[in-house]
């Protein structure tokens, strides 16, 4: 199925404008709480930074115009009374801005200049084109004028306080056009024969092709799946600084990393479509393995931080990763994968397990990735039955590929690790009704009105029934209207923008619908999915969302959040093909219906 273009219209103060392998975008959002009256072209090297501020003007009078602002995938418009500017990318470094009717005015966002901080602004006496350069990013923005005329030019080598920039107006037909490139130190004089038509099409193409490749089945019971693919595709950056393989950020508003889990849900949804990109999402914080084992916390353009990490979902991953790749991954590239994998579960048996501990512990809500979760409100330092079902799924991984790499030794030895992990977490940390937290130096106990005590469904087969059906019923306690609540509603804890302690969140959604499945209790399943669905298809692709009224929180525009959707959406359309069998009971689901992430094997 091919989508009509121009695609999905959508607001820029929830999702940037940008394109694939692009590290800027066009958005009003220039920091966590901060929004601007203008749009902004918004750098995410060396952090996230605003550099220059497009600012409509009317020709008559040189006032600001007022315009209304659309967006689609390969345009974005602001529209006056009198006259409309367009930009779209031309190169993931270079955008096309071109005006009729409307001028433009295009200034340095940082109003002073230090010699640490700020833009410096000058003409290039090479090639007559101006030229921005930024403390902040590192890199130069330069505006070569393409037709109409360059006016107003302000603060040219200016020091200190000053106004920067320069204004674009039309010739007597009103039109005018501009290129505007992010760039290092120098290249050749701007230059190109496609016009700003030929320009927008070939975004649009470049779009189609890839939202045609990941979501194929999208139909109109599916009406989020085309915009969640943009927020994946405007969302990923071509390698560059510490980011060693293409990658797909959370975000190109605040949240501009790629954490060590998030990577996960959009390696599988990008998967049947992009497997290349997958793969290098599944990837790139492996690129980055300290000496221990462990995985950085997050990678970004200038930074990578280890003072955190993320939980080991890697091998929940890897395995239904393998099952959505179009072709097996060869034996080498298995290999390496395997070592990875065992380096990483390794840390967790090594660095994170007391003297004569059975279970590994975290040492801060942050290294669970769910930061404030009222699970470590007594204690930070805790062993938790989630990590030790994560590590169980990891262990069996391992055994796994080990057996297909022919090392029955290892596969053994993993084998026999995972058993007595699972067997040590019922023993300790199952009370009959639920799991329990236990404090590592304490050795106190305790349960909470949380999400995260429930998320050892996603054992799912590898769990008894008698548990497996406690955890359903509890979890299905936390199903609102929209989604599963992080903290139950009626806990005194609950908080309707409390981050882990009562919002919708995507991974959370994702895990435990798969482990429902797996575990035969695909009716849960099916309605945790539908909730989830028609949540972003009213809400959109929000870092997480309020339980109670649905309305996105945080960033608006996260992808893991739109992985999620496609993940879910996909599922929900094989299972819509699938023929109605008789008399299916809920073990034939789990087994024989469902290999992963809700999706039917094929």
């Amino acid at each position: 199925m091919t989508a009509a273009p121009p695609g999905p219209a959508f607001s820029v103060h929830d999702i940037p404008f940008s394109a694939h392998g692009s590290w800027f975008g066009i958005s009003p959002v220039l920091a966590e709480k901060v929004r601007a009256e203008d749009l902004h072209l918004v750098s995410h090297q060396n952090g996230m930074h605003a550099v220059l501020r497009f600012v409509p003007l009317e020709p008559t009078t040189g006032d600001r115009a007022p315009t209304d602002v659309r967006a689609t995938p390969s345009r974005l418009t602001w529209t006056g009374t009198g006259g409309h500017i367009e930009l779209a990318y031309e190169a993931p470094d270079t955008v096309r801005l071109r005006g009729e009717g409307l001028g433009l005015r295009v200034t340095a966002a940082a109003h002073s200049l230090t010699p640490f901080s700020g833009t410096y602004f000058y003409r290039d006496p090479v090639d007559g084109a101006h030229m921005f350069t930024s403390y902040e990013t590192g890199r130069r923005y330069r505006l070569t004028a393409l037709a109409g005329t360059v006016t107003d030019v302000s603060g040219g080598q200016a020091l200190g306080a000053a106004d920067r920039g320069l204004t674009v107006a039309g010739e007597a037909d009103g039109a005018w056009e501009i290129a505007v490139e992010e760039l290092d130190s120098a290249r050749h004089p701007y230059s190109s024969s496609s016009t700003f038509g030929q320009v927008a099409e070939a975004a649009q193409r470049s779009f189609t092709q890839f939202v045609d490749a990941v979501a194929p089945w999208r139909t109109s019971a599916t009406p989020a799946a085309e915009l969640a693919a943009y927020v994946v595709w405007s969302a990923t950056v071509r390698p560059a600084g510490l980011v060693t393989r293409p990658a797909v950020l959370m975000s190109k508003h605040w949240m501009d990393k790629v954490w060590s889990w998030d990577h996960c849900f959009n390696a599988l949804a990008l998967a049947p479509g992009s497997p290349d990109l997958a793969w290098d999402q599944y990837s790139l914080p492996f690129d980055h393995q300290d000496d221990s084992g462990a995985l950085p916390d997050s990678v970004t353009h200038s930074e990578v931080l280890y003072n955190f990490v993320k939980p080991p979902v890697h091998g929940w991953a890897l395995g239904h990763l393998r099952q959505r790749l179009p072709e097996p991954l060869g034996r080498a590239q298995l290999a390496v994968a395997y070592d990875r994998l065992a380096r990483w579960t390794d840390f967790w048996i090594t660095a994170r397990r007391a003297p004569r501990a059975a279970l590994p512990h975290y040492q801060h809500g942050n290294d669970s990735g769910w930061d404030n979760a009222t699970s470590f409100d007594p204690e930070r330092v805790v062993v938790t039955a989630d990590l030790s079902a994560f590590l169980i799924l990891q262990l069996r991984e391992l055994a796994g590929l080990a057996a297909e790499l022919d090392r029955p030794d290892d596969a053994r030895r993993w084998t026999r690790t995972a058993d007595a992990t699972q067997a040590a977490m019922v023993d300790q940390l199952w009370n009959g009704e639920s799991f329990v937290a236990r404090g590592v130096h304490s050795g106190d106990t305790w349960t909470t009105a949380g999400l995260l005590d429930l998320m050892p469904i996603v054992l799912g087969e590898h769990l008894p029934e008698s548990i497996s059906g406690v955890l359903a019923t509890r979890i299905e306690a936390h199903l609102t209207v929209h989604g599963l609540a992080t903290e139950l509603p009626g806990s005194p804890h609950y908080r309707a923008d409390g981050y882990w302690r009562g919002p919708i969140w995507a991974p959370a959604t994702v895990l435990i619908e798969d482990g429902l499945r797996r575990a035969g209790h695909p009716h849960l399943a099916d309605e945790i999915s539908t909730r989830f669905r028609a949540l972003c298809e009213t809400y959109g692709f929000a870092e997480n969302f309020d339980a109670l009224t649905g309305t996105g929180l945080r960033d608006r525009a996260y992808t893991w959040t739109a992985s999620s959707y496609l993940l879910l959406a996909e599922a929900h359309e094989l299972r819509r093909g699938e023929p109605v069998e008789a008399a299916r009971t809920p073990a034939d689901d789990a087994t024989a219906v469902h290999d992963g992430v809700g999706v039917p094997r094929g």
